[in-house]
């Protein structure tokens, strides 16, 4: 009979408040607040600070949030995602009334026009589509672009559409009426990098784009109608025709160049009054200027004009009218003032942030007595919230109690599943799985790993330090700080049937302890107290602690081997070796029959206790394994890995159940419930993710059948969108073997910056890039620019050993050839170039020096000889003493 699996599912996504690969956006009510969470959308009750909603697509294959764009006159709410897709949901519902896909890549600018019946959506693939929201369809698709759509912006009043895109330029296209086909009528240059972003004001008189420069460039908006005739365009305000150039709907007002901040402009949006512009940098930092309505910059350009005068008078100049003549005639200046940027556009105030800004947002409808009031979205999973009363803007109140601001490093379940705990390395929190609420959050710092004691009463965190620290999760509060290792803990293992547990140090030590609840003094409360018994010393770095459940062999994971001891004398009782690089994880099953061990080199290994033989070697995982457990009572294995898999074995049949999608980076941590009904996963993308068996069966060789169709589906769909050359096209030499080089190196990479022993970092990636000399070029042609910003630091370390000076400059000269923008325009990168620069010079010269050297001598010894001898020697002949050669017998 064939055997069947209960299948796991997603139950729960917890501890993300906001993600950075999206903006967020109020409501039209300016009371909710809706941010990116991964691939859902959190609403967020803007003054409470409570999650309200949890706008939820389906599961299958989840894909990121990247734009969102609320509309301005219902509750409905469009979201872009990684897929190319544009979901539209109504919040009030919790519904998902349509599903648009027209795009092949990330869908990254998104913007509803003044009436919320048509929305224009911006991607990858460089095109531009609208859609009719209420009929549900797209109308047209606008290609002219020649990079990513990053912005667009509706000029309702004359149906146009401003674009604005990383080509560097901006594009207006004409929308016209229903019959008529849209064009672009306009396009425009003046930015030297990337435009990132663009908005107007609602009275639609200015439009701002922002790019990769310190410039802002400010342009005014023309309308042209039938018979100079003037509109309102729905705030109050008349739009006058003006019949100059039908074709010129934007003319440049001027450029604004003082930005304090050197980073990128992200995002420039003025409030719903457009009396306020914000301009969000690639930063830390967000500059608000004041715009001054037409009366306000008009008596700004006379009081300009007048002190221009005055200071022209004293220097005893003659006035200097606009058309260029002399005004020597003392009179009246008219009523007829040049209006400037500087005379609407002026700098205000600018907020400071403690971590990196990722969007921002202002609130349609602020409070009466402020004139807005803005939120921020930060790199760190939080959200803050600024007001501008007057002339101050301060922090009214922050959201960061529901996650952590890094990736989450430990989970933890209680005995009785009513809780978990998870560490980041600022703090400690606890959850209620079920109903994913955060009951208690501790703020310790370099957190590692964490312990809950069988009672739940308390509970263990170690450091990098080497402290442990012991936390009463009734109050949450730490009730105490052992020094416990020099060096980081890296686990804490309970024993079983016993008051003790086991921890494993960076230092090389294993400590056995004892622990009690006891009163210090007689005025003291009871505390939990713990006691080293034990030492047990290793030749290296202990990087994980296991105990068998009967509590008759401890494990110890020491780089790419495993010992296993006797409990009680401690002595070696088996080493268990066959991983490449260092173990970073391991379990014992329930009933002590078998190992499974993870490693950095992608292997799952499977082992008996009994004479230590590896049953079995399983490569599913892509990258680092991070952490592998036994479903309690089963030989099922769930595993967990860099490579953002969650993966369920069969230890027995050596065979993978199911593969599980959900994190978008890579898993960390994983914690198993006593029954087996679920597990929790912690990833670097700071989720908390429940997966709950359900009581669907399945059968082995139909999920085998089902992956290998998805994988020839995949192939497929690759190949389709491979593009063929172009006659006289340069074609990558040696394809294959160049992407499996790029890998090793990334691998090294990765490895380098993982590993926390002994081991030099800088030798392993000099290893990896001393392997690839003789194809270097093409494989740093392949290496990602984020994967050749983490190369630079060692290269920095490897300059400064004389033997390789040499490869790390061609190394550094092709990176800096390749990536001069990126790499200039990237200011945290420069003090290593610096170093660099300072350090290859003077080995270059050295080498240099060294080899000129050797030339003289060797010429030298040759003209000595040659001295000595009737036979000249015959040396090999450099380059010009072949081509004057060749020239005498030519001439002969």
């Amino acid at each position: 009979m064939v055997k069947s699996y209960l299948r796991y599912e997603q139950g729960a996504a917890i501890g993300v408040i906001v993600s950075g690969g999206s903006n967020i956006t109020y409501d039209g009510s300016g009371k909710h607040l809706v941010a990116p969470a991964l691939e859902t959308l959190r609403v967020w009750h803007a003054r409470q600070g409570i999650c309200s909603k949890t706008l939820t697509p389906p599961l299958e294959h989840p894909t990121l949030v990247t734009c969102i764009v609320a509309s301005p006159c219902s509750s409905v709410i469009a979201c872009g995602y990684g897929d190319g897709s544009v979901r539209i949901w109504d919040s009030d519902t919790e519904t998902c009334d349509n599903i648009f896909n027209g795009h092949n890549g990330a869908v990254t600018a998104l913007r509803y026009n003044e009436r919320g019946d048509m929305v224009a959506s911006g991607g990858q693939d460089k095109d531009i589509v609208l859609w009719d929201v209420e009929m549900g369809e797209g109308r047209y698709r606008l290609r002219g672009h020649g990079d990513q759509v990053t912005d667009l912006v509706f000029l309702d009043s004359s149906n146009k559409l401003v674009s604005s895109s990383k080509d560097k330029l901006l594009k207006v296209w004409d929308l016209g009426n229903l019959n008529q086909t849209p064009y672009c009528m306009q396009t425009i240059s003046g930015h030297h990098s990337e435009i990132w972003s663009i908005d107007r004001d609602p009275d639609e008189k200015y439009l701002v784009s922002g790019s990769a420069d310190r410039e802002l460039r400010f342009y005014t908006i023309k309308h042209n109608f039938k018979d100079g005739q003037s509109i309102s365009n729905g705030n109050g305000t008349e739009i006058v025709s003006c019949e100059d150039n039908k074709w010129e709907v934007l003319k440049l007002f001027g450029e604004y160049n003082k930005r304090q901040s050197k980073y990128r402009v992200a995002t420039v949006r003025f409030n719903k009054s457009g009396n306020l512009l914000a301009c969000q940098e690639a930063g830390k930092t967000v500059e608000i200027f004041n715009v001054l309505n037409e009366a306000e910059s008009k008596r700004k350009a006379k009081r300009r004009l007048r002190r221009e005068k005055e200071k022209r008078n004293a220097k005893g100049e003659p006035e200097v009218m606009e058309d260029g003549d002399a005004n020597h005639e003392a009179g009246e200046e008219g009523n007829n003032h040049v209006v400037t940027l500087s005379d609407v556009f002026e700098h205000f105030q600018t907020i400071r942030a403690a971590k990196k800004i990722c969007s921002i947002s202002f609130c349609p409808n602020p409070p009466k007595n402020l004139r807005a009031t803005l939120a921020l979205s930060l790199n760190n999973n939080l959200l803050e919230f600024y007001s501008v009363e007057g002339a101050v803007t301060k922090k009214t109140h922050t959201i960061e109690l529901q996650g952590h601001r890094s990736s989450v490093r430990s989970l933890t379940l209680s005995s009785d599943n009513s809780f978990v705990m998870s560490t980041s390395d600022t703090e400690v929190k606890l959850w209620n799985p079920s109903t994913s609420n955060c009951l208690h959050t501790i703020d310790i710092p370099n957190l590692v790993s964490g312990f809950i004691l069988p009672n739940n009463k308390y509970a263990l965190v170690g450091t990098k330090g080497g402290n442990m620290e012991i936390i009463d999760t009734g109050n949450a509060t730490v009730t105490e700080v052992v020094e416990a290792h020099g060096g980081s803990v890296q686990s804490i293992v309970r024993l079983p049937n016993e008051n003790g547990f086991v921890t494993g140090s960076l230092d090389g030590y294993v400590k056995f302890w004892e622990y009690e609840v006891k009163q210090k003094s007689p005025q003291d409360s009871k505390h939990l107290m713990v006691s080293n018994v034990r030492t047990m010393k290793m030749d290296t770095d202990v990087l994980v602690v296991a105990v068998s459940p009967d509590a008759r062999y401890i494990l110890v994971a020491l780089d790419s081997t495993v010992k296993v001891y006797y409990m009680d004398k401690l002595n070696p009782f088996l080493t268990l070796y066959g991983h490449k690089l260092p173990v970073l994880c391991m379990d014992v099953s329930s009933d002590g029959d078998l190992i499974v061990t993870g490693s950095q080199d992608k292997n799952v290994k499977i082992w008996g206790l009994d004479f230590g033989d590896c049953h079995k070697s399983m490569f599913f995982h892509r990258s680092s394994v991070k952490q592998v457990k036994f479903v309690s009572n089963t030989h099922y294995v769930v595993s967990v890995g860099k490579d953002k898999q969650v993966n369920y074995w069969d230890a027995d049949k050596f065979e993978l159940l199911l593969t599980i999608e959900g994190h978008h980076e890579g898993v960390c941590c994983l914690a198993i419930s006593n029954l087996g009904d679920f597990f929790v996963t912690g990833s670097v993308d700071r989720s908390i993710r429940r997966w709950d068996r359900t009581d669907e069966p399945f059968f082995l060789e139909e999920e085998n059948q089902k992956r290998l169709l998805e994988r020839y589906e995949s192939e497929l769909k690759h190949a389709a969108e491979e593009e063929i050359p172009e006659k006289g096209a340069v074609a990558l030499v040696g394809k294959e073997k160049t992407i499996d080089l790029t890998d090793e190196l990334i691998n090294a990479l990765d490895v380098a910056a993982e590993y926390e022993g002994k081991k030099s970092r800088s030798d392993h990636v000099m290893y990896a890039l001393s392997k690839i000399k003789s194809d270097l070029e093409w494989v740093l042609l392949c290496l990602p620019f984020t994967d050749a910003l983490r190369l630079l630091p060692y290269l920095e370390d490897l300059a400064s050993y004389p033997d390789q000076v040499e490869l790390v400059s061609r190394v550094v000269t092709f990176l800096f050839q390749m990536h001069f923008h990126q790499l200039v325009s990237t200011p945290a990168i420069k003090p290593i170039l610096t170093s660099l620069k300072e350090t290859l010079y003077p080995g270059l010269k050295e080498r240099k020096d060294i080899i000129g050297y050797n030339l003289a001598w060797i010429s030298h010894i040759k003209q000595m000889l040659d001295s000595r001898s009737n036979v000249k020697l015959k040396f090999p002949l450099d380059a010009k003493e072949e081509r004057d050669r060749k020239k005498i017998r030519l001439m002969m």
